[in-house]
């Protein structure tokens, strides 16, 4: 079908429905972040590098480290290695700061469900409540599911006001990790205090030293990883049940013809659940029905989709560079959004259609969007008044403006730690017995972003279908696991493109080659995964045939997991080239000088072929230096 269109729409991405809906886009004088991007070109040579300053008025200031007569200091004397190593550092903040506020809200939401005024959520895992607990030293034997609650609740949001560590889940990371963090003088001690210190340290005339500055950036991201984005997956397990092994459908071929289209975009499952919920109330049903649409859909999109599809087995319409492809498709009664990722060119593009594009996070406003404020306390009816508004909407719906793509494709989610334990018989002997055979070579975690300057989903799919025909098992999060739904290598059917020994372990486990983890807070269980095995072997982390990727990665929140995940002991290959260029110091930092440091580094590779065989060739060193 990809033969129908341009050069220009085929270049953009691989999905079927996408390419139908850019087409479609191009015929009504529509504009998409394509078209945005390429309106952009040239990029500005300065910022790709990473050699522009602006943290002061005396600025910008541009450094020129390959141009022998440009300027080789800023105006305060800031080298090129300052420079980027600074603007660098505060990506991992604005990162760090985002996973981290999402733990932060998740926390929130069980104080108030402990309290009684959760609005009309409930703890639905008490088992992992008291486990997570027990980590703090709760007591829980005798008591109410929400008295311990409370008492967690507390707990953790003490870890983000901490002025003197440690952060509580940092102690799941093996003994020699731990020890080599504090070593280093980057074992974290408050999740916003780490934060802040950078935007201090970034200050004109503070710290200069680019590895200092490195180093408290690595401090800032442990802290989100094994801190805030941790505290998020394992208290929306506690609240919203922790996810088993969940069958569902993937990409814009989801939207109906025939029903209220209600579209959850964003990444906190506190606003999706309830919509959920909400869309499921007999009244609304009915009136969708008055109005002469049969019934209400919702669907996912981006990360609050992949929290409700690993719980809920909700559809996922797609990844970030679909959320306008959705609306284009002229089905959408209502796009809902909180926080992260989402465009601000939606308020407009809904205009062209009938489509309300609903904000809903008082922390997220957005030009054109109706502002229907969330509040975990009123949390039920809310999203009963976002979801009358869509269904009130489905009568202005044009039905000749409707085009939806036929793809769409089954899959299976949600494989939490405790899924995977249960699919290997409670203990991680099996898993542990195929990679030392040779069965599983080692494991992957790959990631990760849409960036509008590759083609869309080529590389998450490329490097999957490499790294599994090499026998490496994948776990995937975010808007990679999403790419890896619509291409069906998140069903077991799958394994029959992976190497005979992969193929035979899920054939054996009814389970894909790659397991859908969640959403990218969820990347915490992967750290957790690892520790494990670790802890198991005897070893560290960075001793393990294990490997890292975000093969499309272009948010800050992609900066601080790929420091975490580096922090952490885990070879990382990205995609898309950062921002760090213009100082040959930091680059050797960040790819080589790290390895001798927390025993990881970063490597970048555009081609993800390549890129996957980067990674299967550390595993395959690893395994040798395991004498495996």
């Amino acid at each position: 079908m990809s033969a129908e269109y341009s050069e220009k729409i085929r270049s953009r991405s691989i999905d079927p429905a996408a390419l139908e809906m850019l087409a479609r886009a191009e015929e009504l004088h529509l504009e998409t972040a394509w078209d945005r991007y390429e309106a952009m070109l040239p990029q500005c040579g300065f910022g790709e590098l990473g050699v522009c300053c602006r943290n002061c008025n005396m600025g910008p200031c541009r450094i020129s480290p390959f141009d022998d007569e440009g300027p080789k200091l800023g105006i305060c004397g800031a080298t090129a290695d300052t420079i980027v190593a600074r603007n660098l550092t505060r990506m991992i903040a604005a990162g760090a700061a985002a996973h981290s506020d999402h733990g932060r809200d998740i926390a929130h939401t069980l104080l108030l469900t402990a309290e009684g005024k959760g609005g009309g959520y409930e703890i639905k895992d008490v088992e992992k409540l008291k486990r997570v607990a027990a980590e703090y030293g709760i007591e829980t034997e005798g008591r109410s599911k929400e008295e311990i609650a409370l008492d967690l609740a507390r707990a953790v949001y003490a870890e983000f006001g901490k002025q003197e560590g440690p952060i509580q889940f940092t102690r799941r990371a093996p003994e020699k990790r731990v020890e080599l963090w504090e070593a280093l003088g980057i074992d974290p001690r408050g999740i916003d205090r780490e934060v802040v210190e950078i935007m201090h340290r970034t200050h004109i005339g503070v710290d200069n030293d680019y590895t200092s500055l490195i180093l408290q950036g690595l401090r800032a991201s442990i802290a989100d990883g094994w801190g805030g984005s941790m505290i998020a997956t394992e208290l929306s397990d506690v609240l919203f049940g922790t996810p088993t092994p969940t069958r569902s459908t993937a990409n814009l071929g989801v939207l109906s013809e025939e029903q209220v289209n209600i579209v959850l975009h964003g990444h906190e499952p506190t606003l999706s659940e309830m919509i959920v919920a909400a869309s499921q109330d007999p009244e609304l049903i009915a009136l969708a029905e008055k109005y002469g649409a049969k019934g209400i859909n919702v669907v996912g999109m981006c990360c609050t989709g992949n929290e409700i599809l690993m719980r809920q087995g909700i559809p996922i319409a797609g990844n970030f560079l679909q959320q306008e492809l959705a609306v284009i498709t002229g089905a959408v009664e209502a796009m809902v959004v909180d926080v992260q990722c989402i465009m601000p060119a939606l308020g407009a593009l809904s205009g062209c259609f009938h489509t309300k594009f609903i904000s809903t996070s008082p922390k997220a406003k957005f030009p054109g969007a109706t502002h229907i404020e969330f509040h975990e306390e009123e949390a039920l009816e809310i999203a009963k008044e976002i979801v009358r508004a869509a269904v009130e909407n489905y009568r202005f719906r044009k039905t000749e403006m409707v085009r939806i793509p036929d793809e769409k494709t089954e899959c299976v989610v949600g494989f939490s730690v405790e899924a995977i334990l249960a699919a290997l018989g409670g203990t991680l002997d099996p898993l542990l017995d195929a990679i030392k055979s040779g069965a599983i070579k080692g494991i992957a975690g790959v990631v990760g972003c849409n960036n509008v300057k590759m083609q869309h989903d080529y590389s998450h799919v490329a490097m999957l279908k490499e790294l599994i025909k090499h026998d490496v098992l994948v776990a995937t999060t975010g808007c990679n696991a999403i790419a890896a739904a619509k291409a069906g290598l998140l069903l077991p059917e799958a394994a029959e493109l992976a190497g005979e020994g992969l193929k035979g372990v899920c054939q054996a486990l009814g389970i894909p080659p790659v397991l859908h983890m969640g959403s990218c807070v969820d990347i915490s269980r992967i750290l957790v995964v690892s520790a494990a095995i670790a802890d198991a072997l005897g070893v560290d982390i960075s001793d393990l045939p294990v490997a890292g990727a975000a093969p499309e990665w272009m948010s800050e929140k992609a900066v601080s997991i790929g420091a975490y995940v580096v922090s952490s002991g885990i070879f990382t290959v990205l995609g898309t080239v950062p921002q760090v260029l213009g100082s040959p110091a930091v680059t050797e930092l960040l790819t080589a000088g790290a390895n001798e440091v927390v025993g990881a580094a970063f490597a970048v590779e555009l081609d993800p072929v390549k890129a996957a065989h980067l990674m299967i060739d550390h595993i395959m060193e690893k395994r040798a230096a395991l004498g495996i």
